[in-house]
């Protein structure tokens, strides 16, 4: 017999229990609701944030310097660009890799210099496992930069239920924004894909200020059946894959070139 003041419960959802939410409050929803929410601030927060890179002065240049410098656990890096001069840098391995999971493309050098850059090439060794040199474009946050980033794709399609099959075309797109709203990658919502049909550039959901290079008619995801090919954008044009600051000559990447040498 429920105690004076109880309210009686309902009968509800399996699963559901009687709870400050009201009575058919389901707890194994409520948690996955707030952990989708708080992945949704994590990815506004990761967005947002800019990587930090500590940095030393290289005492000396060339191949046999750099050998060096890897053995010890650091790599070779150059900053150039915006009308500065060429510096020779070199960062622990550990941060380098920090930044590259984190997928930054802008990174704030603190130590020898003090400057805002973005990753303009990573070179790795003979087993792609190690970073081994690193080049930084030196920036200003409002610069506009074009970047090559990763796309993947995201949710179940509905074409697959008749037998279709879901290709990502193309795995990187090339971007234009500035140096501070660079994404870390592009998602495509692949929900509503049905079958026969493609997600095209021009059906993008970009980021405000930000704008795709590739042609719109270019396709980013197809759903077909085996053996075929969605009739749009079979062949997608390709892109570039270093950042590029807009407008900027590139002597100074050449001259940055041969001091590595």
């Amino acid at each position: 017999m429920p105690l004076a003041g109880d309210r009686p419960c309902r009968p509800g959802p399996a699963g559901a229990t009687c709870g400050p939410a009201g009575p058919w409050h389901n707890a194994g929803f409520a948690r996955r609701s707030r952990h989708r929410a708080r992945r949704r601030r994590h990815a506004a927060w990761r967005s947002m944030m800019t990587d930090t890179l500590d940095v030393v002065a290289r005492k000396e240049s060339g191949s046999r310097h750099c050998r060096r410098l890897r053995r010890e656990g650091m790599v070779p890096a150059i900053l150039y660009g915006h009308g500065g001069a060429c510096v020779e840098l070199a960062a622990s391995r550990e941060a380098v890799e920090a930044v590259i999971r984190h997928g930054s493309r802008l990174v704030e050098l603190r130590g020898a210099v003090k400057e805002s850059a973005v990753v303009r090439e990573l070179q790795w060794d003979a087993m792609g496992s190690e970073p081994i040199h690193l080049d930084l474009l030196r920036v200003s946050k409002t610069d506009r930069v074009r970047v090559k980033v990763p796309v993947d794709m995201k949710g179940e399609c509905p074409g697959q239920r008749g037998g279709g099959v879901v290709t990502l075309v193309l795995h990187e797109i090339e971007l234009e924004c500035t140096a501070d709203s660079i994404p870390d990658r592009v998602h495509v919502a692949i929900g509503a894909l049905e079958l026969g049909h493609a997600i095209k550039v021009r059906d993008l959901d970009l980021p405000r200020g930000v704008r795709a290079l590739p042609d719109p008619e270019d396709a980013v995801v197809t759903c077909a059946l085996p053996g075929r090919r969605a009739a749009a954008g079979d062949e997608p044009a390709a892109v570039t894959a270093e950042p590029e600051v807009i407008g900027r000559k590139s002597g100074e990447e050449a001259e940055a070139a041969e001091k590595d040498e």
